[in-house]
């Protein structure tokens, strides 16, 4: 791999702090590239349809009056989510609906005001890619929204409507005979959550844009706390990269391992998080997309788990007196909450609030997930021998709020090359 980077570009010779942050950037970008490239011809070699393979077509079943898709509560976090709270258009989040001027569309407006028009980026999305759908499967015909954004508070309590995350449709020409069909369209078109609710209208909606960030991290909470070397507990806002903290190493043993960098840090964002509770009390609040270690009874062994597909009744992995032992998950329930952390240790794991959990998520593989930071593991480790920074940050310099360089750079290339289906959907 050496062959692979020119000393000259990678010279640790730097005249200040800045410049040689800059110069880190350039080597881990020519690493980064290498490793990525060798990651996807092993995994071109797979089955599976990749990239421009074929696709089959499948029979679309209509929907049935007063079925919903899936078959969870609209506010589950296997379907739209927890309610956020109502915008007016005084509130400063309404700067963060968009106005949907799609002409393939028919707006009904009743209002006069423009309010169905007005809706989240995510549910813009959807709606789009749901009208060319009903254009394609009844020529001459477009899709009606006939209740969108709710301002005058005519919905129900809990209404999604009131956060523009939820529209209420038909077909153009009012045919009742469609709404089973059009609700099915709805559902391919990525609706988080679809209602055959009358047999007038289909209703469909959305997770909000804040849970469904481009991240390129899972996080924990602020309040989240991790175990120290020292033995101390610290709170995730108040860790610093260098320090050591309890994890798990590949034989799934406890062991003390370096945080080398926050993957993503946000002080005042707030986010939807699953939160987990187990049999003897322990508790984990983490985002849906990221990675906890499950314990599988009936093979005496680990996988790598997303937190939203964790159902009551698994087993997740406690730390008892630096021992790990399967402990059953009593309940499961969403959690909105401020401040997102993701700290990245050598060991790609980290024990949170007693539950063994992955550094990593989005992708549904640890070995991936960790293989593509070895570079920066690597590089890291070379700085540290050389005595390149004064301070235990390191790489991490300067101090970042969001998503680290590393992390960031990372994501974008796998949006070109990696196949769509490592990915959390």
């Amino acid at each position: 791999m050496s062959s692979l980077v020119n000393p000259s570009s990678c010279s640790f010779r730097c005249r200040t702090r800045n410049s040689c942050y800059t110069i880190r950037k350039k080597c881990f970008t020519t690493l980064l590239v290498f490793l990525l490239y060798m990651v996807t011809q092993v995994q071109s070699c797979g089955p599976g349809r990749g990239i421009g393979g074929p696709r089959r077509t499948r029979k679309l079943t209509p929907l049935v009056f007063k079925q919903h898709w899936p078959n969870v509560s609209e506010n589950s976090l296997g379907a739209s989510g927890l309610q956020e709270g109502p915008i007016s258009r005084n509130d400063s989040k309404f700067r963060d609906l968009e106005t949907n001027y799609n002409k393939d569309i028919i707006f009904k407006d009743e209002e006069g005001t423009g309010a169905d028009r007005v809706m989240t980026q995510r549910c813009k999305e959807k709606l789009n890619i749901l009208a060319v759908s009903v254009m394609n499967q009844w020529p001459g015909l477009r899709l009606m929204v006939t209740e969108g954004w709710d301002e005058d508070h005519m919905h129900a309590r809990e209404s999604l409507h009131y956060e523009g995350r939820a529209v209420d449709i038909m077909t153009s020409d009012k045919d009742r005979s469609k709404i089973g069909m059009l609700a099915r369209l709805a559902v391919e078109a990525g609706f988080d959550w679809v209602y055959y609710e009358s047999r007038n209208h289909i209703h469909c909606s959305v997770k909000s844009d804040s849970s469904q960030s481009n991240h390129a991290s899972g996080c924990f909470t602020g309040d989240s706390t991790v175990q120290t070397e020292s033995g101390d507990r610290r709170r995730l806002s108040e860790l610093k990269v260098g320090e050591k903290v309890l994890s798990v190493d590949s034989s799934g043993n406890t062991v003390f391992s370096e945080v080398i960098m926050f993957m993503d840090r946000e002080t005042r964002q707030s986010r939807e998080f699953v939160h987990i509770e187990t049999d003897g009390g322990a508790q984990l609040t983490v985002t849906p997309a990221h990675l906890v270690m499950v314990w599988q009874m009936h093979l005496s062994e680990t996988r790598y788990l997303f937190a939203d597909r964790i159902q009551e009744g698994d087993y997740v992995l406690v730390n008892i007196n630096n021992n790990l032992e399967p402990r059953k998950v009593l309940r499961i329930s969403a959690k909105l909450s401020q401040g997102v952390y993701a700290p990245l240790t050598q060991e790609g794991t980290v024990v949170v609030d007693s539950i063994a959990a992955s550094c990593y998520a989005l992708i549904d593989s640890q070995t991936v997930a960790h293989l593509s930071f070895v570079p920066y593991r690597l590089v890291q480790k070379l700085f540290n021998l050389f005595k390149f920074s004064n301070d235990n940050n390191s790489l991490s310099l300067p101090r970042h709020e969001g998503i680290h360089w590393y992390a960031k750079s990372l994501f974008a290339i796998k949006d070109y090359i990696l196949p769509s289906n490592w990915l959390y959907h």
